[in-house]
């Protein structure tokens, strides 16, 4: 197991341009067997993610989108394509600790305090129970939740418990944090909430960022790209850049800018027959 870095925790990022390649996945297939048949999950999808780029997946259900995601983290294997994060295999980027990974559902231990949930990759990992408790201090207070380490995750709402489960996937400081519809089952009010916290988040740390999820204003307000994909098999039909000010709040969405993207990411839904399921 590769012991933990004892660096420094995240420093503010002030900008956002591409640089180095931490995704390159090259003509990615992925085919599995059911009992109903065999299943054309992915289909020769290409995609390059520069490192700080917050990246949306968008599509309809059973596209695919979580299917890639599981690929880049080596939960999935491709059929066929070639697949580098950082620099090395999804399975030793697995192994090295790259990514964290928020779930649909919070994944939080009920028995476990909040503290006690977050430091649980840490003491995985080999951290000192000083830098567990420091790394617990310091996240709790970027999700705004400080005061909360010894609250049990049934005392805490959902969007809290969401909170939480990017707290700990941040609390090792991995490059890349893959985000599986994590506002999916909140209500719109919160979701609005998680989604300026979100974008505040990035911005703070300078993540590279995989975000699935099935909201188009989402899609749009928290992304640098957003990647259109079809029904399955699941292929990407449009990759859509969006050039919103670092700083911006939900009211972007009402200006012109903003739902021209939208639209053409809509068509795009439209283009790939979408909304014939």
């Amino acid at each position: 197991m590769p012991k933990p870095s004892h660096s420094t925790f995240d420093e503010p990022v002030a900008d956002h341009a591409p640089r180095r390649l931490v995704v390159d996945a090259q003509n990615i297939s992925l085919t599995f067997d059911t009992a109903d048949g065999r299943v054309e999950a992915l289909s020769d999808v290409n995609l390059q993610v520069a490192e700080g780029e917050f990246v949306s997946f968008i599509g309809p259900s059973g596209c695919g989108k979580t299917t890639m995601l599981r690929v880049i983290a080596d939960l999935q294997q491709p059929s066929s394509g070639t697949l580098t994060v950082n620099g090395m295999s999804a399975e030793a980027a697995r192994l090295a600790r790259n990514y964290g990974y928020v779930f649909q559902a919070p994944a939080l231990f009920p028995w476990r305090t909040i503290e006690k949930n977050l430091k649980l990759p840490l003491e995985i990992m080999g951290y000192s129970e000083i830098e567990q408790q420091q790394r617990v201090e310091h996240y709790l207070s970027m999700v705004n939740l400080t005061g909360f380490d010894r609250k049990f995750p049934w005392q805490l709402s959902g969007g809290m418990q969401q909170r939480v489960s990017i707290a700990r996937a941040l609390s090792f400081d991995p490059a890349l944090l893959l985000m599986d519809e994590p506002f999916g089952a909140l209500d719109e009010i919160v979701r609005d909430h998680l989604n300026e916290q979100l974008l505040q988040l990035w911005k703070s740390t300078g993540k590279t960022v995989l975000f699935v999820t099935h909201s188009i204003p989402e899609a749009v307000f928290l992304s640098t790209r957003i990647v259109v994909m079809s029904p399955r098999p699941g292929r990407i039909i449009d990759v859509i850049d969006c050039h919103f000010p670092a700083d911006r709040s939900l009211e972007v969405r009402e200006t012109p800018e903003f739902l021209k993207v939208a639209q053409r990411v809509r068509n795009g839904l439209r283009a790939g027959h979408s909304y014939d399921e």
